[in-house]
């Protein structure tokens, strides 16, 4: 058991440790200052970013299409299959289901409108907005299936909220060398993230599982997922070495070249994560892949779009809000954001997957 906890705490040690200094390094290689990184604001809120491009657009937009396509064929082919759900037992909304619903209308109508006696707490709507929202998924996960985290699981959802924070303020550290998004407190005003943005951040791990538990209950949005392409990421030795130096390589250049490796902020990370955890012999989010299970997987990637979608959309017209500056694909917007942005909610469901399943397993005292 001794050897266990020295060798969990020794992997943990390393991610974060390659995590954090590796951006760091890349910028150290190309020979600039490494501190103003590390203060407030960082150099990177003072880069212009790289004006748009249609041969950049053009080869991510077929990158992300190529990659999607396997999955939407297959979940098309798969429809047929899939018979209607009939829930366990007719269940109703329960009661904290909906007073979450009229608590999270409330919060959306203060978000976004400007009544002069909410002015005072005006940019302080996104956590009701998304507290109401976690509560308002979990019930309805409960009405269709008569359980959900929060009434069976509530220390596991308490303890994803606490690691939400630490987890989302990671990619706000990554955001300082590559700038994509900014806060604002409201027009023009430019807003530095300190700690009451801790409680925002706190809601992104929940919101996204949560999501995930509602969405597993429609059998036609994981039709045959779980039936896919056999994937064994244990049948070569030397792959995983080659991912971690892969990924380390991007999360170094994102420090050098913000610009052309922007995209490596949401892939490097969980490349890294699984590969490292590969290597030390822990089971990750691609073991299910071996008898070619990606329902897990594929629910969490498209609960982080939708989550994503809803995070573009209360924000656009909240008066403390974030925007985006995003080099080469700066164009076609929705909301705030421009269409090929929310293809890094994909990776960014699979890095969510991977948070929650440690702290699950630590829940059970698995490894």
């Amino acid at each position: 058991m001794k050897n266990n906890n020295v060798k969990l705490t020794l992997t943990v040690g390393l991610i974060a440790l390659l995590l954090l200094c590796l951006p760091l390094m890349g910028v150290w290689l190309a020979g600039r200052q490494v501190l103003p990184y590390l203060t407030s604001p960082s150099v990177s809120d003072h880069i212009p970013v790289a004006s748009f491009s249609w041969a950049v657009f053009i080869f991510l937009a077929a990158t992300i299409a190529l990659c999607l396509a396997p999955f939407l064929v297959h979940l098309f082919k798969s429809q047929r299959s899939i018979g209607e759900y009939k829930p366990p037992t007719p269940e109703r909304l329960p009661w904290w289901g909906r007073v979450g619903v009229m608590v999270f209308l409330v919060s959306w109508s203060l978000a976004w409108t400007r009544f002069p006696w909410f002015e005072r707490f005006q940019t302080c709507t996104f956590e009701p907005l998304w507290l109401s929202y976690i509560v308002v998924v979990n019930g309805l996960t409960h009405k269709r299936t008569g359980g959900c985290m929060l009434t069976k699981a509530p220390v596991t959802l308490l303890s994803l909220f606490v690691m939400s924070a630490f987890f989302w303020w990671f990619f706000e550290y990554l955001n300082r060398f590559v700038g994509n998004w900014n806060y604002y407190n409201g027009p023009g005003e430019l807003s530095a993230v300190n700690v009451h943005a801790s409680v925002s951040f706190s809601t992104v791990l929940p919101g996204v599982t949560s999501t995930c538990d509602l969405l597993g209950t429609f059998p036609r949005i994981r039709a045959g997922m779980d039936r896919f392409v056999k994937f064994d990421t244990g049948s070569q030795p030397l792959a995983p070495w080659l991912v971690l130096l892969f990924s380390a390589i991007a999360l170094a250049g994102i420090g050098a070249w913000p610009d052309l490796l922007f995209p490596a902020l949401w892939v490097a990370p969980l490349l890294l994560i699984i590969s490292v955890q590969t290597i030390a012999g822990y089971p990750t989010i691609l073991s299910p892949l071996k008898t070619g299970d990606w329902s897990r997987m594929w629910l969490m990637v498209v609960s982080a779009f939708v989550c994503g979608f809803f995070w573009e959309m209360w924000n656009f017209f909240s008066l403390a809000h974030w925007e985006y500056a995003i080099p080469y694909v700066g164009r076609f917007y929705i909301f705030e954001m421009p269409i090929l942005g929310y293809a890094g909610y994909f990776p960014f469901g699979l890095e969510c997957a991977v948070i929650a399943d440690c702290v699950r397993r630590v829940q059970k005292r698995q490894p």
